[in-house]
């Protein structure tokens, strides 16, 4: 089993910048990559990034490279949220993943972040 908890959402002006974190307990050893997913209501959960625990392996998606960095340390994921839009309003999930492949085997609670206009 691998905790997982998100914090560090909130509401910011549209170009601002927030930082997650999510910090990861448990069999954290046999986990391959964590990722950053996000919602939005009547909306498929969507993957903002991933990384592996060296740092070695990341990727995003197209809406957000350039403006958010994903990055690891001492059992915690952060996802550093620069230049944010309205569009990035969203719930905000940690998961790990422990083979490489569509399934994401343990989530957080989520953490919201709201971008006002």
């Amino acid at each position: 089993q691998v905790q997982l908890v998100e914090s560090g959402g909130g509401l910011v002006q549209a170009g601002g910048s927030l930082r997650l974190s999510c910090a990861a307990s448990g069999r954290t050893f046999s986990t391959y990559l964590m990722g950053w997913f996000r919602q939005t209501p009547g909306k498929e959960r969507e993957m903002v990034a991933f990384i592996n625990w060296s740092g070695s392996v990341t990727e995003y998606v197209d809406s957000v490279k350039g403006r958010f960095t994903i990055s690891s340390a001492a059992n915690t994921v952060y996802l550093q949220m620069t230049s944010l839009k309205p569009e990035d309003t969203a719930v905000y999930y940690c998961a790990s993943q422990r083979v490489r492949g569509p399934i994401w085997d343990y989530w957080g609670q989520g953490t919201q972040v709201t971008v006002s206009s």
